[in-house]
């Protein structure tokens, strides 16, 4: 039996399985980006795949903090449309 790769979503601090969430990075040249591999070079946050999740996480300024930037309002539009999918 493999191990399957457990993460904490930043929000709700839930221990889930790491495909049941959604990994936002700090690149190294400062870009905020949304990582779907898992794999992407950086600082990363992960969120769980629920829209309210994600409006909590613009409300409180999780991200900010987890990734010392200043997170724009394009990235959780990019988030929820991704969750719609």
């Amino acid at each position: 039996m493999r191990k399957i790769p457990m993460r904490t979503c930043v929000v709700t601090h839930e221990k889930l399985e790491k495909r049941d969430l959604i990994r936002v990075v700090r690149t190294p040249e400062k870009d905020i980006i949304i990582d779907e591999t898992g794999k992407a070079n950086g600082r990363g946050a992960y969120l769980k795949r629920d829209i309210s999740v994600i409006d909590k996480a613009k409300k409180s300024k999780v991200l900010n903090r987890h990734l010392e930037t200043e997170v724009p309002d394009s990235v959780f539009e990019e988030l929820i449309s991704i969750i719609n999918k």
